[in-house]
């Protein structure tokens, strides 16, 4: 019997292998940026205009002609459609025509001029979680100034001669909202500062499997892992580290010194921040290689691991009313850690303190990277007793 001694094999470095394996090569050179670019000029705008919506004018009087036209004057609507009947105007809405429906109530004019309250409703779609916040703030906005204005001219008409008198009459409780952050209410910064860490997440686990599926096709693990598993396991793994690494410094400087988005916080940190979460999925996405050892179901797993991520990250849908289930998938997601500190020293310019249980959670992804090692140790025991033994 012969045994194969896989120590003496002459092994190109990792680089020039990448550089030999075009898919490979794309998905850590010019997939990562090109995407990443795209989702900004999707976004770019930065602010929402002219959202459609549709009125329901029952009443057909001046007041109800001078408040459309105050939903029509915000910057955030567009009167795009007038219906003959509330559900004509619901129909298109749930056809996705128009994004709200204003029904102006029979005889408004009327009860406002008799003082009392009249009736307006106000619908829109909140499947659209971005637009449906937008169309909501920007009708109660509108209605609110055209409220005040109508009730300024009808104490200037009667009792209080006085403008000042008048809109304090009108007003007698004044309401100003002040955002904590985004105070411009730029949605590219809301959305593209969240998209792109979760496509960041998918890249980084998704090529780590095909990664570590290309040695099936290069020589099998035996060949690779050799009688230095673990040594083998790091040389494969620390190149692609260092490059998504560096795709996560590029959009972070992207963001926050091309585009000019305030940071309040420490970049710095974000940046190491960074680094522990590439370390987070390269490990998930060994362990699911190793666990199936098979190119197609390693990268299903991955896909299925890594793609709701956006969803479980908590900026889009707050954490707090999610469903167990849905916070235990949440805490298993390196990149739901890592936007929890992003937007902490981003938006808030929190203390570094404060981010230290985010930390301790990215570190606990230190387990899969141990079951990594062990599964890579005893594989190469397995194939060597095995070669021994053919």
């Amino acid at each position: 019997m012969m045994t194969a001694d896989h120590s003496t094999t002459q092994r190109p470095s990792e680089w020039r292998l990448l550089a030999a394996d075009p898919w490979l090569l794309s998905l850590v050179s010019w997939v990562p940026p090109v995407l990443f670019l795209l989702i900004y000029a999707i976004f770019s705008q930065g602010l929402t205009r002219d959202l459609p919506i549709g009125v329901v004018d029952l009443d057909q009087s001046r007041l109800s002609r001078s408040m459309i036209r105050y939903y029509d004057a915000s910057p955030t609507l567009a009167v795009q459609a007038h219906y003959s009947s509330p559900l004509e105007g619901s129909a298109a809405m749930r056809g996705g025509d128009i994004y709200g429906l204003v029904i102006i109530s029979a005889d408004m004019e009327k009860d406002a001029i008799l003082g009392h309250p009249p009736e307006i409703e106000a619908y829109y779609n909140s499947q659209f979680l971005l637009i449906g916040k937008l169309v909501k703030s920007a009708i109660l906005e509108a209605h609110g100034t055209a409220v005040a204005k109508i009730d300024t001219l009808k104490h200037l008409s009667s009792s209080t001669p006085e403008i000042g008198q008048a809109m304090a009459a009108a007003m007698p409780v004044g309401s100003q909202m002040t955002s904590l952050y985004n105070i411009s209410r730029n949605y590219a910064q809301f959305l593209v500062s969240a998209i792109i860490p979760a496509l960041w997440q998918i890249l980084v686990v998704v090529t780590t499997v095909l990664a570590l599926a290309a040695e099936l096709r290069r020589g099998g693990l035996g060949l690779w892992l050799g009688t230095t598993p673990v040594r083998s396991l790091l040389a494969k793994i620390v190149p692609y580290t260092l490059l998504f690494w560096l795709h996560g410094i590029i959009f972070l400087l992207g963001m926050f010194v091309y585009a000019g988005w305030p940071m309040h916080g420490n970049l710095s940190f974000l940046i190491f921040s960074q680094l522990l979460t590439v370390c987070a999925c390269q490990a998930v996405g060994a362990l699911l290689f190793f666990v199936t050892r098979d190119a197609a179901r390693g990268l299903g797993m991955a896909a299925a691991y890594s793609a709701p991520g956006l969803a479980f990250m908590g900026v889009t849908f707050p954490a707090t009313d999610m469903t167990l289930p849905a916070r235990i998938w949440r805490s298993l997601l390196p990149v739901s850690h890592y936007i929890d500190i992003q937007i902490a020293q981003a938006n808030y310019g929190a203390a570094l303190v404060l981010s230290l249980p985010q930390l301790r959670n990215l570190a606990f992804f230190i387990v899969p990277a141990l079951l990594v090692l062990l599964l890579a140790v005893k594989n190469s025991r397995l194939l060597q007793k095995h070669e021994a033994t053919a």
